[in-house]
C-alpha cells in the first residue's frame, strides 16, 4: 500500500507542472502540446528516472483521452463550419490520409529498406493530422486566419483519425496474416465500409440519444457533464466492440449533440473544456513517459529525413491533389499543407505494433515519436509567420471582451449576458444600446443600480443584459470593439443597404420577403418608425418575416435615413429568408467577395 501515495503525488505533480508551464509556452510561442510531451520525456527513465514500460496501459489511457478530445472537438464544431468545409475536409480526411500513407510508405521503403507491408504501416501511423494540436493552435493559440481555411483544417483534423486508425489496423492484419495483395484489397473494402458505416450510424443515433437524455431526465446539475461524457465514451466503446470506428462515433456524436438544443449547453461546454485539457495533458505525459530518448540517436537521421519528406513532399502533394477539384487558391492550399501537425494520435497508433507483437515494434514507436517532434518544432512554431506571409491572417473583428453568459431556467428565448465595461469601448464613446438589448442592472463599485438610474456607464461597470442568443456577438462589438461598427460591417447592419423611401411592396417583390401581415404601401423608413416605440436608434432591428430590417442611420429629428436588410438568418422567427434566384445570386456574390477578402 505504500506505493499508492507516491504514485498519486507523482501523477498529480506532473499535471500541475504541465499546467504551470503553459504560461511559459504562451510567452515563447511554443506549441503547448510539445511542452506537455517534453515534460513526460524529462520525467521518464532517461530523465528523472520514472520507469513506465506498459504499452497496453498507455494505449488504454490514450484511447480514452482521444475519445474525450474528439467528442469535445465535434461538440464545438458548428454546422455552418461543416457546410463551409465539408467537401474538401472529408476528401482530405479520407483520400488525403491514404495518399499520405502511400507517399510516406514509398519513402520509408527506400530510406529504411523496409518491406512494403512494414513501410506502408509506418506511413499509416503518421498519416493523420492531430486534432488536439490543430484545434489548440486555431482556437486557443491566437492564430486567427481566413474562415474558410480555418474550417477546412478543423473539420479535417477532427475527422481524419478514424481513417488513419483503419489503415493501421488493416496493415497490421496484413502483416500478421500474410495475405496476398488481392486479399488485402478485399479486406480493405469490407473493413472500410463496416467500420466507417457503423461508426457514423452509432455516432448519429448516439448523439440524438444523448441530447434526449440530457433534456428529459431531471438530474442534479453537476451530473449532466458526467452523463454526457460517460455516454460519449460508452458510444466509443460500443462501436469498437462491434467492429466499427469508435473514434468516428465519438466525433459524430459530438457534432450532433453540439448542434441541437441542449439543456445547459454553455455550462456543459465550459466543463467539457476542463476534461478535454486534462485528457490532452494525460495523454501526452503518458506517451512521453513511455518513450526512451536514449534509443533515438541511432534512428535520428532516418526519422528526420522521413519527417522532412512528410512536411515538404507527402503532405503538400496529397493536399494539392485533394483540393484540386475545389479550386482553392494557392495560398489556402499552401497553408493547409503546412498546418499538417502530427501529435499524440500518431504516437498512440505507434503503440499498436508493439501491442500486436509485430517484430521490431519499438522501431515504429521511436521513429514516429521523433517525426512528431520534428512536426511540432518545425510546423507548430511557424504557423503564425507562414499565415502572415501568405496573407491569411485576419485582423481581430473586436478587441478584448469580458462577458459571462448565463442560461436561464424554463428554456426562454433570452439569455442573461453580463459585460464588464472596458476603456475605449463604443458604449463609453456614445454608442447607444439597440432596442432589442434589454439592460436590467448595472453593478458599480459593488453596488447594484437599475440601468435607467445608472446614468453614463463608466469603466469597470458590470452591465446585465437580457438578449436573444443570436444577437450576443453584436453586443460584443459595442462593449469591446475599438471602433464603432461601420456600415461595412454586415453582421451588425445587414448585408444589403436599403433606401428608406422605398416601399415595402418593392422589397417584397425583389427579395421574396413575405408582406402578407403589413401594409405594403408603407415606406421602409415609415414602417421602422411605426414599429419602434420612441425615436429609432442606430442598430435597432424589426423582424420582417424571416428577415430583419435594421436602422443604419437616423437624422437629428429621429427619422430613419438609411436602413439595412439581414438575410439568411435563423432563429429570428422563421426558417430562413427565401429569395428568388436572382436575389440569391446577388446576395451570394457579395458574400463570396467578402469571404475572399478576409
Amino acid at each position: 500500500m505504500d506505493w499508492i501515495f507516491p504514485l498519486i503525488f507523482i501523477g498529480a505533480g506532473l499535471i500541475v507542472v504541465s499546467v504551470l508551464t503553459s504560461v511559459l509556452s504562451f510567452r515563447l510561442g511554443a506549441p503547448l502540446l510539445l511542452v506537455f510531451l517534453g515534460i513526460g520525456l524529462l520525467a521518464g527513465e532517461d530523465g528523472l528516472g520514472l520507469e513506465f514500460d506498459d504499452p497496453n496501459t498507455a494505449f488504454l489511457i490514450g484511447s480514452l483521452a482521444l475519445a474525450v478530445i474528439l467528442f469535445d472537438s465535434g461538440f464545438g464544431t458548428r454546422l455552418r463550419t461543416l457546410r463551409r468545409a465539408a467537401g474538401p475536409a472529408i476528401v482530405l480526411a479520407t483520400v488525403g490520409v491514404a495518399l499520405t500513407t502511400l507517399l510516406l510508405g514509398v519513402a520509408a521503403h527506400y530510406l529504411l529498406d523496409l518491406p512494403w507491408a512494414y513501410a506502408l504501416l509506418l506511413g499509416a501511423l503518421i498519416s493523420s493530422t492531430d486534432a488536439a494540436a490543430v484545434f489548440f493552435l486555431l482556437r486557443v493559440g491566437g492564430v486567427k486566419i481566413n474562415r474558410r481555411v480555418r474550417s477546412i483544417l478543423e473539420v479535417e483534423s477532427g475527422s481524419n483519425d478514424p481513417m488513419a486508425i483503419f489503415l493501421t489496423v488493416v496493415f497490421i492484419e496484413w502483416i500478421l496474416s500474410g495475405t496476398t495483395v488481392g486479399g488485402l484489397a478485399t479486406l480493405f473494402a469490407t473493413e472500410f465500409l463496416w467500420q466507417m458505416g457503423l461508426g457514423l450510424l452509432l455516432g448519429v443515433v448516439g448523439g440524438y440519444l444523448l441530447v434526449e437524455l440530457v433534456n428529459r431526465l431531471p438530474l442534479e446539475e453537476g451530473l449532466y457533464p458526467i452523463a454526457v461524457m460517460a455516454g460519449a465514451v460508452t458510444l466509443f466503446a460500443l462501436a469498437g466492440w462491434l467492429g466499427g470506428s469508435g473514434f468516428l462515433a465519438a466525433y459524430v456524436a459530438g457534432i450532433v449533440a453540439g448542434n441541437r438544443k441542449l439543456r445547459g449547453a454553455a455550462k456543459l461546454h465550459r466543463q467539457q473544456q476542463g476534461l478535454t485539457w486534462l485528457a490532452q495533458i494525460s495523454m501526452f505525459l503518458i506517451l512521453g513517459l513511455l518513450a526512451t530518448p536514449s534509443e533515438f540517436p541511432s534512428l535520428a537521421l532516418p526519422a528526420l529525413a522521413l519527417g522532412l519528406v512528410l512536411i515538404l513532399v507527402a503532405r503538400p502533394l496529397a493536399v494539392w491533389l485533394c483540393l484540386l477539384p475545389f479550386r482553392q487558391d494557392w495560398r489556402s492550399t499552401a497553408f493547409v499543407s503546412w498546418v499538417g501537425l502530427r501529435g499524440a494520435v500518431s504516437i498512440l497508433l505507434a503503440i499498436l505494433p508493439m501491442v500486436a507483437g509485430i517484430e521490431g515494434g519499438e522501431l515504429f514507436f521511436n521513429i514516429v515519436f521523433m517525426m512528431v517532434l520534428v512536426s511540432l518544432l518545425v510546423q507548430g512554431w511557424t504557423i503564425r509567420p507562414v499565415a502572415e506571409r501568405l496573407g491569411l491572417v485576419v485582423p481581430p473583428e473586436i478587441g478584448p471582451v469580458e462577458r459571462v453568459q448565463l442560461e436561464l431556467p424554463g428554456s426562454p428565448r433570452h439569455e442573461l449576458a453580463v459585460y464588464r465595461v472596458i476603456e475605449d469601448s463604443p458604449v463609453l464613446r456614445g454608442a447607444r444600446l439597440p432596442r432589442w438589448a434589454r439592460p436590467s442592472l448595472v453593478v458599480r463599485e459593488g453596488r447594484s443600480v437599475r440601468y435607467q438610474q445608472a446614468g453614463h456607464l463608466t469603466p469597470g461597470d458590470y452591465v446585465y443584459i437580457f438578449v436573444v442568443p443570436e444577437h450576443v456577438p453584436l453586443l460584443d462589438r459595442l462593449f469591446a470593439s475599438p471602433r464603432i461598427p461601420g456600415h461595412e460591417d454586415p453582421e451588425f447592419f445587414g448585408e444589403l443597404p436599403l433606401h428608406p423611401e422605398k416601399r415595402l411592396a418593392e422589397l417584397c417583390e425583389i427579395y421574396g420577403v413575405s408582406c402578407d401581415a403589413v401594409d405594403q404601401q408603407l415606406t421602409i423608413g415609415a414602417y421602422l418608425e411605426q414599429e419602434l416605440p420612441g425615436d429609432p436608434i442606430v442598430g435597432d432591428r424589426v423582424s420582417f418575416g424571416a428577415a430583419d430590417l435594421i436602422v443604419r442611420e437616423v437624422d437629428d429629428l429621429g427619422r430613419v435615413t438609411q436602413a439595412g436588410l439581414a438575410f439568411m438568418r435563423h432563429g429570428a422567427g422563421g426558417d430562413g429568408l427565401t429569395l428568388p434566384w436572382y436575389g440569391w445570386w446577388r446576395a451570394l456574390r457579395g458574400r463570396r467577395a467578402r469571404d475572399r477578402n478576409r
